[in-house]
């Protein structure tokens, strides 16, 4: 079962960090250049059908002061040169908080720029509409 995302009422709105913790975490150390997938997982919240679940959060965690490269249902890249072009991939950088909406099936590709580049994926189950 998936860890719910709870979304708590705070005084300015509404406040998703304080996690519980999740109990579908993944982890790696990535390999230099090499495309590295996770898929997002298919179970069912706690408490919930599984037919109800198909969105999740994704937390990305990398090492601090290293950065990877991240892209959804497709190879992650980085940049190939000095001026700027179309990209499918965003640059996670250790140390930033990153969260990502996913659907149940996704493929997350990582790619990471320097050796040995610790990460961490925490799935949140969300709400269904």
């Amino acid at each position: 079962m998936t860890t719910q995302y709870k979304i708590q009422k705070d005084v300015a709105g509404y406040n998703g960090f304080g996690l519980q913790f999740s109990d579908l975490k993944f982890s790696a150390s990535l390999a230099v250049t090499t495309d590295t997938t996770l898929a997002v997982p298919l179970k069912g919240a706690m408490g919930a059908p599984l037919n109800q679940v198909n969105k999740f959060l994704a937390v990305i965690t990398v090492e601090a002061n290293l950065s990877v490269w991240c892209a959804l249902n497709t190879t992650a890249a980085v940049p190939a040169g000095a001026s700027f072009a179309a990209t499918d991939s965003d640059l996670i950088i250790g140390g930033q908080d990153y969260a990502r909406e996913v659907r149940a099936g996704d493929t997350l590709h990582f790619l990471a720029p320097t050796a040995g580049t610790d990460i961490c994926v925490m799935f949140y189950a969300l709400p269904a509409n």
